[in-house]
């Protein structure tokens, strides 16, 4: 505590995406598209998967999970990304940047945790059916997302708490578009050796551990798959489990290129680039992938809208034949 007494940083700055001025409003105006459709489509699985009893299943019930990790994951970045572009004011608050890497690197631990979770789900799904229902029940189903959500806040405090405590007497200029761990370390005026040291192991122990698990079930999955004498068996086998193992590709390519090495590392401008990836388009490409993979989804959300559409237009119907009759009551009067 009395290292983070000697801050005389109140605040950093954010140098976001420096260009041209006249380019500021493309900018902006592409962030915030890729916001709105992030949280519109995240938003339509979960009440497609909420309105669909069809989809009542612990495969979609982890899926709708992830879902609302992506909004949070955007909401937690974009919107102050968006008013630094809009009012080019890039000044963020000491305590705010502290909170926004703590959510931030929380949802991504979380992340992490969740996609091996769901990957066990796809193996006891086609690896031992009979017992499906028995292992992946609606209570195992949400012990294990909370779980999920618990483990990641929890691995992520203690991350937080040693840059916290670090001191910050020099520069105050964070080459990023948001509170990252690297760009804030590199910032420290004290020895944060201990602060990398965990930060990498911790990083480390949650990535490899749960990409351990899935590389290990998708093997186990895979052999199960190539036993099954049909080929149309085998096919929707695997269509059940491409959209995870594209989701799970992406994201841990990109984690392990930003987080899977020691954190006081040079501030080059491409970590911030493929930052962009992950914690943006990411979350805008993964509803995608699962909706385009998963036929279940897509006709979900097919009837679903079509449903709302149809209440929409009896709504209007009624209302206009209701305006008529009204109109000719008042011309007959």
């Amino acid at each position: 505590m009395k290292e983070h007494q000697s801050n005389n940083i109140t605040a950093f700055i954010l140098v976001g995406f420096p260009t041209h001025p006249k380019l500021q409003p493309l900018l902006f105006t592409i962030f915030l598209i890729i916001y709105i459709l992030t949280v519109s489509e995240n938003v339509v699985i979960i009440v497609t998967i909420r309105m669909n009893s069809l989809l009542h299943k612990p495969m979609y019930y982890l899926l709708c999970s992830l879902s609302v990790l992506e909004i949070w994951y955007v909401t937690v970045t974009v919107p102050n990304l968006l008013h630094n572009i809009l009012t080019q004011n890039k000044q963020i608050n000491f305590f705010a940047c502290m909170a926004q890497l703590y959510i931030f690197i929380s949802l991504a631990c979380t992340e992490c945790v969740l996609l091996a979770v769901m990957a066990f789900d796809r193996y006891v799904a086609i690896c031992i059916p009979l017992h499906y229902t028995d292992i992946m029940s609606n209570t195992c189903c949400l012990c294990l997302a909370v779980g999920s959500w618990v483990l990641g806040f929890s691995i992520a405090m203690f991350k937080v708490i040693l840059i916290f405590r670090s001191s910050f007497c020099g520069s105050n200029i964070i080459n990023h578009f948001f509170c990252d761990i690297s760009p804030v370390l590199n910032l420290a005026c004290t020895d944060v050796s201990l602060a990398e040291l965990v930060d990498f192991i911790l990083g480390m122990i949650v990535t490899v551990v749960p990409l351990s698990i899935i590389v290990i079930t998708y093997l186990c999955i895979i052999r199960s798959i190539l036993k099954i004498p049909k080929s149309a068996g085998r096919k929707k086998a695997f269509s059940t489990c491409a959209s995870h193992l594209t989701v799970v590709a992406i994201f841990f390519i990109t984690t392990f290129f930003i987080y899977a090495r020691p954190k006081k590392i040079s501030p080059f401008d491409r970590n911030k680039y493929v930052s962009i990836f992950y914690s943006v388009l990411t979350p805008l490409l993964n509803p995608f992938i699962y909706c385009l993979r998963n036929g279940e989804v897509k006709e979900s959300i097919k009837k679903t809208l079509s449903v709302r559409l149809t209440n929409r237009s009896m709504l209007e119907s009624l209302y206009f034949s209701a305006f008529r009759t009204v109109h000719q009551n008042y011309k007959w009067m």
